[in-house]
């Protein structure tokens, strides 16, 4: 079901491109679109993974110097089937993980030095698992696309308000392939936060889905769930400091919300994610 539902909301953030470029530039501005669209997500495949690590000041580390999480990581990656990812932490107090990579064999996982600090060797391994389910189906790829064309979207939207002083994109040729001063505004105030809003609903999709495939991995729903408790909790007192941008990476939203602002958390609600893991803990104790 979270796929189906990723799908269509790509789709829809397609159709948000598009008619973000019609709106603001006609039939040029659609071109335009699909071009950057497509030089945005060439861009995003090959190198999102090296930027988010460097964004996040991230650093490999051996097996010699992290033991504990390479042997987790082992272990997972075995039962799971897939090939052994590369491992870095992030020298932060605050408790957080992340996995990024194009696909499995380039896959990364990285966990801030805070986490160890908090979490059990068994809660650590139900963190882990989540973040490998996002490896195994491929979510930082969907969400390296999904954001580089909301990133093309708002980048359209910049444009247009250059293009309103000129005219538009069409320059001397006809309305319609100048785009109209209505379709602009809405390019450039609506068409973003539409955007926008698709992006945080693919991402609260897919950690849903990552925190299922975490259970079913590490075979301990309950040890997922009081992580997250616990990840919650002591990132309220020490914030991750880390680029915005980069929020939906993270198992747990390094800038808690709050009020109208969870409209736009790239993360379901932490309450809702320990309910359903809960909830399925008690399947698994009733089958």
């Amino acid at each position: 079901m979270n796929t189906v539902k990723t799908v269509g909301l790509l789709a829809v953030l397609t159709l948000i491109l598009l008619l973000a470029g019609r709106l603001i530039g006609g039939t040029g501005g659609m071109t335009i679109a699909l071009v950057l669209a497509v030089v945005m997500n060439v861009s995003s495949y090959w190198f999102s993974d090296k930027i988010a690590l460097a964004m996040a000041g991230a650093r490999p580390v051996s097996e010699a110097e992290a033991p504990e999480i390479y042997r987790i990581v082992r272990e997972l990656t075995q039962k799971a089937g897939l090939p052994m990812p590369k491992v870095y932490v992030i020298e932060q107090r605050a408790p957080n993980a992340f996995a990024t990579g194009r696909d499995p064999d380039h896959a990364v996982v990285a966990v801030t030095a805070g986490i160890l600090d908090i979490v059990t060797e068994r809660e650590l391994r139900a963190v882990i698992a989540h973040e490998l389910g996002h490896v195994r189906h491929r979510d930082t790829l969907v969400m390296a696309v999904v954001a580089s064309v909301a990133g093309a979207i708002a980048y359209l939207a910049q444009m247009a308000q250059w293009a309103m002083l000129f005219g538009g994109f069409g320059g001397g040729r006809d309305s319609e392939e100048r785009g109209n001063p209505i379709g602009m505004l809405v390019g450039i105030i609506v068409l973003p936060i539409a955007a926008m809003l698709v992006q945080l609903a693919i991402s609260r999709s897919r950690e849903y889905g990552a925190d299922d495939e975490g259970a079913e991995l590490s075979g301990d729903p309950l040890a997922l769930a009081s992580a997250l408790r616990k990840l919650q909790t002591v990132s309220k007192q020490v914030p991750l400091q880390v680029n915005p941008s980069m929020s939906h990476l993270f198992i747990v939203q390094p800038l808690i919300p709050g009020g109208m602002a969870s409209l736009f958390s790239t993360h379901p609600p932490i309450e809702a994610r320990i309910a359903r893991l809960e909830k399925r803990a008690g399947a698994y104790l009733g089958s």
